[in-house]
């Protein structure tokens, strides 16, 4: 009977959407023969494995149902197959740009990606001198759209988190002193710490602030010297992977202060973490779960549908932001090409700046450097008893 109801969902919600896209999941498998030459690939630039894979596996979950509920495009006329060609960036700086090259070769009218800003970042210059347009979905470091004119993004920006997040501190914990960690070498760690610093340091708050080496898998004396630190808030917005170990070390510790992270907490593997424990944590994000109700409970009975989507999802259906932001990331795409009125990548990229589309995460616009015009981000509270997200507010930046 269950599985019965999962697929009644499915279906209905699939009706929905495939009105408006002209095809059925049947006709876009992904094969070129399913409609002769009437084929547009859309890469994904995304991690499934090192530090971000978790992360990178949720972002393309949301890209991958996307596709599947809106398989075509018609261009003047005549409908298009929307082929998805996904590579794994590793979450590697140094192995990103290989990654990327490899979309390149494989005739992308625009990329999607990546889960993780340094990556993005290190692959930039390869779209670039190919002409290919590059989406960001949840790459929230500026350093993604500055100086160049090929990188746009649907997601807010770290000074605008980071602001959202020393905000948070001060008026909700009255912190005066906050204890910041990051990766030594991360884009975006390193970044979002510094916004979060300049913004609390305005407030009038101080900042104590460490890095720990890339491979590092014991945080003990990162918690140990926040606590020395006598420190009213622990800002780590680290991947999921040191999330996790540091999750368990403030447990083990007792650490008497409240957890703040950025958008890469949002995610199941932190609930599960963070279960059972006595921490208390606090994430800025980009969507919060209820936001759409048709949506969720379609992608839900998706995920869990196929053993392969639960086990990217973590193993369970929570949603995380990053999931509805691929969704939307997807569409926002294939705006862009019927507004180009041709899958050539360089008609796409002189499209995306005059894109404009309603997505589960809002209306996304583009300012005159490519990056999304967002003014909101939402917090969540971790309920470790059940291990659950809970909404807390829906917090800009005066």
């Amino acid at each position: 009977m269950k599985k019965f109801s999962l697929l009644l969902v499915l279906v209905l919600v699939f009706s929905v959407f495939a009105m408006g896209c002209g095809g059925s999941s049947d006709d876009a498998a992904g094969d070129d023969s399913a409609a002769g030459d009437n084929v547009i690939k859309i890469g994904v630039f995304e991690p499934a494995s090192g530090d971000n894979g978790a992360g990178g596996k949720q972002e393309t979950l949301g890209i991958q149902y996307a596709n599947e509920m809106c398989p075509t495009v018609e261009i003047d006329g005549v409908e298009y197959q929307v082929q998805l060609e996904i590579v794994d960036n590793e979450s590697s700086t140094d192995k990103g740009p290989t990654a990327a090259q490899n979309l390149v070769s494989k005739g992308v009218s625009i990329v999607l990606g990546s889960y993780g800003s340094g990556v993005s970042i290190a692959a930039s210059d390869i779209f670039a001198d190919a002409g290919i347009p590059a989406l960001g979905v949840t790459c929230t470091n500026p350093q993604v759209t500055e100086g160049n004119d090929h990188y746009f993004r649907i997601c807010f920006l770290d000074p605008f988190q980071g602001t959202v997040l020393a905000n948070f501190a001060k008026d909700n914990f009255d912190a005066k002193t906050a204890y910041a960690l990051a990766k030594l070498g991360d884009d975006y760690s390193v970044g979002l710490c510094n916004y979060f610093k300049q913004a609390f340091e305005g407030l009038g708050g101080t900042v104590v602030y460490e890095t720990f080496p890339d491979g590092n898998s014991d945080f003990t004396s990162y918690v140990a010297n926040a606590a020395k630190a006598n420190a009213d808030v622990f800002f780590a917005p680290v991947s999921t992977e040191a999330a996790a170990l540091i999750i368990d070390q403030a447990s083990a510790q007792n650490l008497q202060m409240p957890i703040l992270a950025g958008d890469t907490w949002d995610s199941n593997v932190i609930t599960g973490a963070a279960k059972g424990k006595n921490v208390d944590i606090n994430v800025t994000t980009f969507y919060q779960e209820g936001g759409n109700a048709e949506f969720d409970e379609g992608i839900k009975a998706w995920i869990e549908a196929d053993s392969t989507n639960l086990a990217n999802n973590g193993g369970n259906t929570d949603l995380a932001a990053v999931t509805a932001m691929g969704y939307d990331a997807y569409f926002t795409a294939l705006e862009a090409i019927k507004l180009a009125g041709s899958g050539d990548p360089a008609a796409v990229m002189a499209a995306l700046p005059n894109v404009q589309y309603e997505g589960v995460t809002g209306m996304i616009t583009f300012n005159e450097i490519g990056d999304a015009n967002r003014t909101t981000a939402y917090v969540k509270h971790c309920n470790t008893d059940e291990g659950i997200w809970e909404f807390v507010a829906e917090q800009g930046v005066e």
